[in-house]
């Protein structure tokens, strides 16, 4: 499926035509002959339906007339020829064949909808993807998955409404008006209009006013829907800390604030209703007492009085789809209002007008005098520069806060830098498209989140195409098949929610077998092992040490123990490179990476002779070497 990258619509609840001009290509869209087609046959049923309908009253007042004795000589149909159980019949026949033909119009419409509907919706899904990861961050998932179902609900409604009620209602007001004109006079067609007229006008106030309410339930709904996801993705915590009572108060009182604008919407709409109903009451009382006198007067049969009212009630079912429609075009702009902004949400990194595919080579990587700063007023980054030659190790590290992960998010582009150059190979990565770029990098990074599929899903992500037994051997070089075979259902086991059923060592395993698989010539290894034990940390990295192997690799690291044998090791302390060298060269220098490394140092010492009381205890002896009892 391709789209218009130039073409942008929007939604304004305050004019809904212009939002319905913008949606006109989704219904009759380019390249969809069938559709287009579609959109011809259901409009031809839709105006034949129309025709059939008027003819409806006018064989009920044949059919009263040829109750009552009279015929109607002068009609344009030769129906004074049927007796009047023939025209009976006929009555109900076009009454059924009416019915036949809006459902053949649905039908022939519903493909056309919901093409509609997928089109949009896998504009907006894209759309999200290729938003900056600033975005995302300063969103909410709850929120966002809430609103893009509301959009897409609101699109169907807008678009099926627009062609199968708007259109027929109109035809069949302006058929109404020539036939009572024509039979009846000019007086039936002012009542009529007046009716009509005040009828539309209070709609149209009424639904505007219901439309404020609409946004306010929309808005605690959002709410809600964010807070039940957010609480339910964060289930362990929320244990953790006996918060339930808590978050279930959170939910309650956004579901408190749905529960107050959604009764008021059905009150209001009651009202609505109510008003609509008087309105037109009024009309056809006038209209009925018009003709009852003009029947007094032997002006018109009891076929006219039953002919006018029956063209009445007729009227009134496209008057309440004018209120319906209206309503929920109205309703539906303001679901998708915040569907469409999203749309119109510029994605802070794009690919430059000329940017060429990245030609891989040795995959050297080389930060020149690079500045930036996810804020103004705040830099991370000031001035840096430094080189990973191909095939080469090469780590940073320094104290929280120093810039360590923004250097793997500004290589993969997920920021671009205020001022300076990254390259790969010599090529300025702003000048290359995002996507040969990220084709080209792997990462195993500290918080590994896992799809919630198998773990075949999963590995294969890092190369969609692969076979199965590609699989097998990331896993292999991964050290995770042993575990993954030994499983009940093995590879087609599934992770859970984030892939909370496998431990962190886990998790990360199934990590670097991703990126094994997608063998990328440049690779990041993120703060890998800093979220797991000593233990897990030592298996974890000698998994590490073969992805790496003869590829260019960046390393970002907290704990100093996996890098001392890198290539080079660069320290960062407030955006500045203030140390670089080999281990042994940086321990000699006795300057910060030196203290960093005597801190780690003590604080391993210390855990493992917390580790060595325990296993003590474990065996029943306590600190005295008394013999525990």
């Amino acid at each position: 499926m391709q789209q218009d990258k130039k073409k942008t619509i929007s939604a304004d609840s305050s004019n809904p035509l212009n939002t319905l001009v913008n949606l006109w290509p989704y219904m009759w869209p380019h390249g969809r002959t069938d559709l287009k087609m579609r959109v011809v046959w259901a409009t031809l049923f839709l105006v034949a339906a129309k025709l059939v309908l008027i003819l409806v009253p006018y064989f009920f007042k044949w059919a009263t007339d040829a109750l009552n004795g009279k015929q109607d000589a002068t009609s344009l149909l030769p129906v004074f020829l049927l007796g009047a159980v023939a025209l009976v019949i006929a009555y109900n026949f076009t009454r059924l064949l009416q019915v036949g033909l809006n459902q053949l119009r649905d039908t022939l419409f519903a493909s056309v909808g919901q093409h509609a509907v997928r089109q949009l919706a896998y504009k907006t899904f894209v759309h999200m993807h290729q938003l900056s990861l600033r975005f995302h961050l300063e969103r909410k998932t709850g929120g966002l998955s809430r609103i893009i179902e509301r959009g897409t609900k609101g699109i169907e409604t807008i678009v099926r409404f627009t062609i199968l009620n708007t259109a027929p209602t109109f035809i069949e007001f302006l058929l109404t008006a020539v036939i009572l004109w024509w039979t009846y006079g000019f007086t039936y067609v002012l009542v009529t209009v007046i009716t009509v007229w005040t009828y539309v006008w209070f709609t149209v106030k009424a639904s505007d006013w219901r439309i404020g309410i609409r946004r306010s339930m929309n808005d605690s709904d959002t709410d809600a829907n964010t807070k039940a996801i957010d609480s339910l993705l964060n289930f362990e915590t929320v244990k953790y800390f006996g918060n339930e009572d808590m978050e279930a108060n959170r939910f309650d009182g956004a579901m408190a604030r749905y529960e107050k604008s959604a009764t008021a919407i059905w009150t209001s709409l009651g009202w609505l209703n109510f008003g609509q109903g008087v309105i037109f009451g009024i009309g056809s009382m006038v209209m009925m007492v018009m003709s009852a006198l003009a029947v007094q007067r032997g002006e018109q049969s009891i076929g006219d009085f039953v002919f006018i009212n029956a063209l009445l009630l007729q009227l009134s079912v496209p008057l309440n789809f004018i209120g319906f429609v209206y309503r929920e075009i109205r309703q539906g702009l303001t679901d998708i209002e915040q569907m469409f902004d999203l749309l119109e949400v510029e994605a802070e990194v794009t690919d430059a007008t000329h940017a060429k595919e990245l030609i891989i080579g040795s995959g050297a990587i080389s930060f020149k005098d690079v500045h930036f700063a996810y804020d103004p007023d705040r830099p991370i980054l000031k001035g840096i520069s430094f080189d990973v030659p191909a095939g080469k190790t090469i780590a940073i590290v320094g104290p929280s806060g120093a810039g360590k992960s923004t250097i793997s998010r500004l290589l993969y582009r997920f920021y671009d830098i205020q001022d300076g150059t990254i390259t790969i190979d010599g090529q300025e990565i702003r000048d290359v498209t995002q996507k040969s770029l990220r084709s080209v990098i792997g990462i195993v990074p500290q918080d590994t989140v896992l799809f919630n599929d198998t773990i075949a899903y999963n590995i294969r992500y890092g190369r969609t195409s692969a076979a199965d037994s590609d699989v097998k051997a990331a896993s292999d070089a991964a050290q995770i098949s042993g575990f993954i075979e030994r499983l009940p259902q093995g590879y087609e086991t599934m992770v859970g929610e984030r892939g909370l059923k496998l431990s962190g060592g886990e998790k990360q395993r199934v990590a670097i077998a991703r990126t094994i698989l997608k063998a990328p010539p440049v690779l990041i290894l993120d703060e890998a092992t800093s979220a797991l034990d000593t233990n897990t940390e030592q298996e974890i990295q000698s998994a590490l040490d073969i992805v790496s192997q003869n590829r260019t690799t960046l390393v970002i690291a907290h704990r100093l123990s996996t890098v001392i044998h890198a290539d080079e090791i660069i320290v960062l302390k407030d955006g500045c490179i203030v140390e670089r060298g080999t281990h042994p060269h940086l321990i000699a220098a006795h300057g910060l990476y030196a203290s960093m490394w005597d801190r780690q140092r003590e604080a391993s010492r210390a855990e493992e002779r917390l580790r060595q009381v325990r296993e003590t205890d474990d065996l029943g002896i306590v600190d005295r070497g008394t013999p525990a009892h």
